[in-house]
């Protein structure tokens, strides 16, 4: 009985993992990880090797790495100013308590505020504001893909 619900812990750890790859404030990778550190533990590390562990605390630091790098990537390749990225973060933390079109549309509207209130050019602050977003979904997409590779090497671990 109690390792059916260590096991359902698992699941349940690795599933927010994956929701935390979309929501910003939940740690989707880190939580992916511990999930497989448990299921790792629960099995007496007979299926999940110390290797699998490092090549998922692998993809859990590059997970991280996009997480900080994608908005700021877009952002820079127009030449957005500091308060444009600044914006961006201020926009990702308010989109967090508005609900879904809020994480969408948010980082986008606190870049084009930022880059406004340095430049006063609404046409290179809504540019700037469309490229911040377009490189937080490719980073938001980069961060799924591996969520799931993630999950796919622990199952293989566990089936193989």
């Amino acid at each position: 009985m109690a390792t059916t619900a260590l096991w359902i812990a698992v699941i349940a750890l690795m599933a927010a993992g994956v929701v935390g790859t979309v929501v910003p404030v939940i740690p989707g990778a880190v939580l992916i990880l511990a999930g497989a550190c448990l299921g790792g533990w629960i099995d007496d590390w007979t299926r999940v090797s110390w290797w699998t562990l490092g090549a998922l605390g692998v993809l859990t630091v590059v997970s991280v790495a996009v997480d900080f790098v994608a908005g700021s990537v877009g952002a820079k390749r127009v030449g957005a100013s500091k308060w444009a990225i600044t914006g961006a973060a201020i926009g990702t933390f308010a989109g967090v308590f508005s609900g879904l079109w809020g994480l969408l549309f948010m980082p986008f509207v606190g870049a084009a505020i930022g880059e406004y209130l340095t430049q006063r050019n609404v046409e290179r602050a809504g540019r700037v504001g469309v490229a911040t977003g377009v490189g937080l979904l490719v980073g938001t997409a980069v961060k799924v893909a591996l969520a799931f590779s993630m999950i796919g090497i622990f199952a293989a671990a566990l089936l193989v």
